[in-house]
């Protein structure tokens, strides 16, 4: 597929492996001289090869991969690996261009692209521990509080989010909740060059259905929750399910860390093929092998205690809005416990007030300064994310909460009215905008979520405002002091997606100049 060029992660020292010791490999039916030939990196987009690379040719939604073979060549590329079909068209691009490449064929070369990506980068000789988090809220949370953690703990980490890839203090923006196989062990590679000892892994369900995290073990893996979400992609709940399920199977992770607040969770313990520690963040939760108890909630910091086995115990807060919050922690904590750290060591790592420094790009991020009304920017864009976020600011506002949303286009249109909803039972005010609308009609996205208002609430406070810079400013004008506006969706993406065009816009940097424009920022 083609792919504009975009900053990516990749080892600065790569080892070159022989093309005709993969093709022997993986047993690969090479057509044309591999002798001599040497790789340093894969890609699955044209556009983005480097020199060096083997370009994978696989079916796109409406091109085959392997049609921009020749554009690969054109960017170094040393060698096509695709499946039949896509072997006949790379044969004609190359040939209509002039080049000879070699093509490795095989029956599915997504399906091979993990274990390709992982024998070109010898991920298997990386020393860090992996772990991964799944769920559909709180997995980007998750694996930032891992991250904070395992940096007070002294260990030099590395993580792969919805938001970024990031080694240290060096990152790039991502593109994909869970990068594709080729990026992913690329950036493994790089981590092990830069001396990373622990890595945590966002892992969607996606990811899991299209190979993206093929080729890896995971040393210890958390689940989060279950909540609609993505039925465009899967059926059902139980599709859903079984997706997320594939990470709890011994040839993806050694260990894992359930959270049994749902059914879900339950059964996923039920039918985990790795061992697993469980984790119970709300009362009725039943028995489990650890157990968060919430103690401080406030609009700056959330306070929790974790009781675990043998009597073991931890009080901590993180600087950060909602109890869901600090079940998010609970789970990185335990996680750590799971991958050999002591609770004791991390208690002392914590300090005296037990804070886990974390910043989470755009979840319930507040971006208003101490005067005027308290702005939370966030990435949930799902019913459930949308029920615990406007429960965390009622607890914590005096005032009236105002809401501003829209929904994607092209993507799970079930979820809609559940998410209009909600917002109007929850919050006081409700203003609906446009979010990407991609190539769907913005103004029936918009009807859709204003019908599932006005059905929940008839005589809710509505406004529908387009544009969502002059939304949030509408937004503003009805808040006042000592209330609270929630700014759902974008959180720490810096574009909107409409008509196949990504638009710069970031709902942090607007919100901000709005408040600065209002007064109520210096």
């Amino acid at each position: 597929m083609t792919g504009s060029a975009r900053q990516a992660l990749r080892p600065q020292h790569p080892s070159p492996r022989s093309l005709g010791g993969l093709a022997e490999a993986f047993g690969f039916d090479a057509r044309g001289d591999v002798a001599g030939l040497e790789i340093t990196g894969a890609s699955l987009a044209s556009g983005q090869v480097e020199p060096g690379d083997l370009y994978v040719g696989v079916p796109g939604r409406r091109v085959h991969g392997a049609a921009y073979a020749a554009d690969a060549a054109e960017h170094g590329a040393v060698a096509v690996l695709t499946d039949p079909a896509g072997a006949e068209l790379a044969a004609g691009s190359l040939a209509a261009a002039g080049y000879e490449l070699p093509v490795l064929v095989t029956p599915d070369a997504r399906a091979a692209l993990g274990d390709v990506a992982a024998w070109i980068h010898r991920t298997g000789e990386n020393p860090a521990t992996l772990f991964a988090v799944t769920g559909t809220n709180g997995k980007t949370s998750v694996v930032y509080l891992l991250d904070a953690l395992l940096r007070r703990l002294g260990v030099v980490s590395g993580l792969s989010s919805t938001a970024e890839r990031r080694i240290g203090d060096e990152a790039v923006t991502s593109s994909l909740t869970t990068p594709e196989a080729s990026e992913l062990h690329a950036l493994l590679a790089r981590m092990r060059e830069a001396g990373v000892r622990a890595v945590g892994v966002e892992v969607s369900a996606q990811a899991l259905s299209r190979h993206r995290v093929d080729g890896l073990v995971f040393d210890v893996v958390g689940f989060t929750n279950l909540s609609h979400d993505h039925f465009d992609d899967y059926r059902d709940f139980d599709e859903y399910f079984r997706a997320k399920l594939e990470l709890f199977q011994p040839e993806r992770a050694k260990r894992g860390v359930v959270t049994v607040d749902s059914e879900w969770g339950r059964r996923l313990v039920d039918e985990s093929r790795i061992p697993v520690t469980t984790l119970a963040t709300e009362d009725a939760a039943g028995d489990a092998d650890w157990r968060m108890t919430l103690v401080e909630e406030s609009a700056h910091f959330t306070a929790f205690r974790l009781d675990g086995p043998g009597g073991r115990t931890l009080e901590a807060r993180v600087p950060l809005l909602g109890r869901y919050m600090a079940a998010n922690a609970a789970l990185a904590i335990v996680m750590l416990v799971e991958s050999g750290f002591d609770l004791g060591q991390i208690e002392h790592a914590l300090g005296e007030h037990g804070t886990i420094d974390a910043y989470i790009p755009g979840r319930a991020e507040r971006i208003s300064g101490e005067r005027g009304p308290v702005v939370y920017i966030d990435y949930g864009h799902t019913p459930d994310a949308f029920v615990q976020t406007l429960g965390a600011i009622r607890r914590t506002t005096e005032g009236r909460i105002v809401m501003l949303f829209g929904a994607d286009g092209d993507r799970d249109t079930t979820k809609r009215a559940e998410m209009g909803a909600i917002a109007a039972r929850e919050a006081d005010v409700v203003v609906i905008t446009d979010f990407h609308p991609r190539f769907e009609d913005p103004a029936a996205i918009r009807a859709q979520l204003i019908a599932g208002a006005r059905a929940a609430v008839p005589g809710v406070e509505l406004y529908e405002v387009a544009d969502p810079r002059a939304a949030f400013r509408r937004a503003l004008e009805l808040a006042r002091e000592g209330d609270a506006i929630l700014y759902a969706g974008p959180g720490h993406e810096d574009y909107q997606e409409v008509a196949g065009q990504k638009i710069p816009y970031s709902a942090r940097e607007d919100a901000k100049n709005a408040l600065r424009e209002a007064g109520w920022l210096a």
